[in-house]
């Protein structure tokens, strides 16, 4: 059975009741089990877990800490265009938004490049619009040709791809594809995408099965918060997670936590998630999956950042910028959105060692790395993460 026949034996109204007919005793239940599912899931992301989220930052923290060790992974999005086919009504790079795109080439590229191993990242987000007749695979695979020896990890946010597609991109280096769904409420979904290839919801829920069967090493999922109703939203992305890992049980998973911020053109969020809520969504994810990587980017401000560290977080963003050229090429090009936490690299580097954390540079691999900032921060391997596990 793919993710598509599963989610269709699910009904969104059900679900949301469910979850919010969840108790302090399903809450307990749930902190109490030597194992969480899906149900203990729901109960944790409902009202009735906010009088208990002391205790689960707490239980979030002591399994991060055991698996991941003390260390946050640092990452930077390079933007390379925003040309884009898709009315997104919450997004500035929509079509609609008549604004100047602009497509970095390959001497833009390797600027862009330039200044993010200044600051010494190692870990590299590709990001574009859905323009495929511009941004395609074989400009993915050239980009790939000119940055790869560049860095240690490639990631890509990208228009959703065939099977075949992800394995060429694979063979050429790309290591993680993030895929984010931004709502599993498929009733409203082509509201708010009401033109483009994007508007089919079918097709872009198949698209992490499209990555696992092409054996991508990590696939990153997510939902837009402020869309929908983020208990619900999140509880069917955990019920991807969970197929996804039952499915390609190869692959490595990550979570991310995007809530929605202010671009050109865009409208106001439908919900409003606020930080404690988040708190309590990120604490859930880890309660109910010890592996899953868990990350924050610099849409949020830079007091949840400063306060998020310990709580469950792996893999934060530094100094990003949203538009292509951000960097250095053009800095005023339109941003897909505007970032919350401006602080440069060298900041959060020393935010998270004042936290008594070591930043990686890259991810995780059989590879040591030390940063620029000093400090001897070095990257962990999976097998002494694994080894230092069975020792605890």
């Amino acid at each position: 059975m793919d993710f598509k026949s599963l989610f269709q034996n699910t009904n969104w109204d059900e679900t949301k009741a469910s979850i919010y007919a969840k108790t302090a005793v399903d809450v307990e239940r749930a902190l109490n089990a030597s194992k969480r599912n899906l149900e203990d899931f729901k109960a944790l992301i409902s009202p009735a877990a906010a009088p208990y989220l002391e205790q689960m930052a707490q239980m979030s923290h002591e399994l991060t800490k055991k698996r991941f060790g003390k260390t946050i992974q640092l990452y930077a999005p390079m933007y390379l265009s925003n040309e884009c086919n898709n009315i997104c009504t919450y997004c500035g790079f929509s079509f609609d938004n008549k604004i100047l795109r602009k497509t970095l080439t390959d001497e833009e590229i390797l600027q862009e490049v330039a200044f993010l191993k200044s600051k010494g990242f190692n870990h590299v987000l590709l990001v574009t619009g859905e323009a495929n007749r511009t941004v395609h695979v074989p400009y993915f695979k050239h980009t790939m040709d000119l940055i790869r020896s560049q860095f240690a990890n490639i990631s890509i946010e990208v228009q959703p791809l065939e099977t075949n597609e992800y394995q060429e991109l694979h063979e050429a280096g790309v290591y993680s594809v993030l895929v984010y769904q931004e709502t599993y409420h498929q009733e409203v979904y082509k509201a708010y995408h009401p033109k483009g290839k994007k508007s089919n919801f079918e097709y872009r829920l198949d698209t992490p099965d499209r990555c696992g069967t092409a054996e991508i090493h990590k696939i990153g999922l997510g939902v837009l918060l402020g869309l929908e109703d983020w208990r619900t939203d999140s509880f069917y992305c955990a019920l991807h997670l969970d197929y996804l890992q039952k499915a390609y049980w190869k692959s490595k998973y990550s979570i991310s936590f995007p809530r929605m911020r202010p671009a050109e053109g865009i409208i106001e969020p439908n919900v409003i998630v606020g930080d404690k809520e988040l708190v309590q969504l990120i604490c859930a994810y880890r309660l109910l999956n010890e592996d899953v990587e868990l990350s924050i980017s610099t849409r949020e401000s830079e007091h949840f950042r400063n306060n998020v560290i310990p709580l469950g977080v792996t893999t934060m963003s530094a100094e990003s910028k949203t538009n292509p050229g951000g960097y250095v090429v053009e800095p005023e090009s339109l941003e897909q959105f505007e970032i919350s936490d401006e602080r440069s690299v060298e900041e959060i580097a020393a935010l998270i060692r004042k936290n008594g954390y070591e930043a990686v540079w890259k991810d995780w691999d059989r590879s040591f790395i030390s940063s620029p900032f000093g400090g001897g921060q070095r990257g962990r391997t999976d097998d002494l993460i694994v080894e230092r596990d069975n020792h605890v």
